[in-house]
């Protein structure tokens, strides 16, 4: 099914925040400036493990007046309410309704920022605001942009102010933002937007967000709504499923999708090709060493049973091993300083 943006006055305004790393207190910070009479729907995604206890709702219900939701299944939108998905779960965003999903990982993440945010857009139009929080790597910028093109506003904390600047300089680098402020000020910005009338005109909605708001809304399959229409196959493999991944122009950046539907920007792409990596040598280390573990087994047996040459050159495996072993250490622990050092700069 196609939504796509009505002529609508300013009242149905909605407002979807995306976080992570720090991002339950900077939330807080946000919501405690927010009252239960805020004019509109708050959705938000903060970044979870799949089995945490779905109780974000419940602290940050505790900073603010507004009426914080934990999503169990569809709910009508309404004002002066925030609504969380439930663990393990997308939160995504229908015509006058929220629903949690148990869609494919976007960005490694589920809940993922993208699908919220780029389903607020198809829906809302000009009537969204997208606001990005402190976090690492770089989800909620595809989705950031959706929403700027769809005539959107969108703000940024200010990576200065943000404890993991990672995620609002993302955005800031390929969205033209409208407002990058201090956490503190955002609430207060927010009052401010809400408040203002705000006339969509309808627009028309890119098929390839039309696509991509299917996938998320598992409306159909990613090949059935399209996928290999937006995207061209790559030489890579999707780190999840180890299926194709098709390769998506998205403005001046380019994303990945494989048939299954996992999304991965740039970054975290390579955030997981980078633990492929490292899981890989430590499965060599472990090898290594239980084999030297073993050769001092044989060393010994050797020894008792008076076969010394065996034992000189079981003794001389199990040291190759042990070397082996160390030297892929030591790459693993240079690829950590590698990995901070690139962060840093980022």
């Amino acid at each position: 099914m196609n939504y796509r943006t009505a002529d609508k006055a300013s009242s149905s305004q909605i407002v979807v925040i995306g976080a992570s790393s720090g991002g339950l207190d900077a939330l807080q910070t946000v919501a405690g400036g927010l009252s239960h009479d805020f004019p509109a729907p708050i959705c938000v995604v903060i970044h979870t493990s799949p089995d945490s206890p779905g109780v974000i709702h419940e602290i940050v219900g505790r900073a603010t007046d507004m009426v914080t939701v934990a999503l169990r299944h569809a709910q009508k939108l309404e004002p002066g309410k925030m609504y969380f998905p439930p663990p393990d779960c997308h939160l995504v965003v229908e015509p006058g309704h929220v629903r949690a999903t148990k869609g494919p990982k976007e960005n490694r993440f589920r809940p993922a920022i993208d699908p919220l945010f780029r389903t607020a857009a198809q829906v809302f139009g000009p009537a969204a605001i997208g606001v990005i929080l402190t976090g690492n790597l770089d989800d909620g910028t595809a989705g950031l942009a959706a929403i700027k093109r769809l005539g959107g506003r969108a703000i940024v904390q200010d990576p200065r102010d943000a404890l993991f600047p990672a995620m609002p300089q993302s955005a800031m680098g390929h969205v033209n933002v409208d407002y990058c402020v201090p956490l503190a000020q955002i609430a207060p910005l927010l009052v401010e937007l809400t408040g203002q009338l705000v006339t969509a005109a309808t627009v028309p909605i890119p098929p390839e967000l039309e696509t991509e708001v299917r996938i998320d809304r598992q409306e159909e399959s990613p090949v059935a709504a399209g996928l290999e229409q937006i995207a061209r196959p790559s030489r890579f493999t999707c780190p999840d499923c180890h299926g194709v991944l098709l390769q998506i122009v998205d403005g001046n950046r380019i994303r990945f999708r494989c048939h299954t539907g996992h999304g991965y920007s740039i970054d975290s792409l390579l955030a997981s090709y980078s633990e492929q990596i490292e899981g890989s040598l430590w499965n060599a280390i472990r090898s290594l060493e239980e084999t030297a573990l073993f050769l001092d087994e044989l060393t010994r047996h050797a020894r008792v049973a008076s076969t010394v040459g065996d034992a000189d050159d079981f003794a001389s495996r199990a040291a190759d091993a042990r070397e082996d072993s160390a030297a892929i250490r030591q790459i693993v622990s240079d690829r950590g300083a590698l990995v901070a050092a690139t962060s840093d700069e980022h």
